[in-house]
């Protein structure tokens, strides 16, 4: 675990600018100038790596991303679904092909999952608790690193995105 005000100086230190976290998991956003996201996720990495101790894996969004994960949203035109148990899961990379047929045919009900590029949509009725389809298990089935973010979180993210664009 590392301190969000550590991870901002961290952030900072990198160029980054105008660096702000949101709840005490990892969350930051930040204006860049640096248009290699994969080469600023070296480096954001290799810093937690100096100051923390450990290296975990990062997934970094454009807000043109960000936006776009919300307007992709295959639950937005359906009643009665709870922000707090819709799961963004956002993955290091797109999965393979075959791996995102082996996890479309999870048994999971009633829990549903829809999977769009480098991001999963999961609904979790009942709560993600003790939820079917876990992180352990979908990171195994995809076979690429990922990180959830409930959709409170993902708007919230994209409404501190578009704020540091205007």
């Amino acid at each position: 675990m590392i301190k969000m005000d550590a991870l901002r100086d961290l952030c900072g230190s990198l160029g980054c600018q105008d660096v702000q976290t949101y709840v005490q998991s990892g969350n930051v956003v930040f204006r860049t100038k640096e248009r290699d996201l994969s080469r600023l996720t070296k480096r954001i990495v290799d810093g937690i790596e100096r100051c923390a101790g450990f290296r975990p894996e990062v997934m970094l969004r454009t807000r043109a991303e960000m936006s776009s994960v919300v307007a992709r949203n295959p639950f937005a035109k359906r009643s009665g679904i709870e922000p707090g148990k819709l799961l963004v899961y956002f993955m290091a990379g797109e999965p393979s092909k075959e791996a995102r047929e082996l996890a479309v045919k999870i048994k999971a009900d009633p829990e549903e999952l829809r999977i769009d590029g480098r991001e999963l949509y999961i609904y979790y009725p009942d709560g993600a608790g003790r939820a079917k389809l876990s992180p352990a298990l979908l990171e195994r089935t995809l076979k690429v690193a990922g990180t959830g973010r409930n959709w409170n979180t993902v708007t919230k993210l994209l409404e501190m995105a578009e704020a540091l664009e205007s």
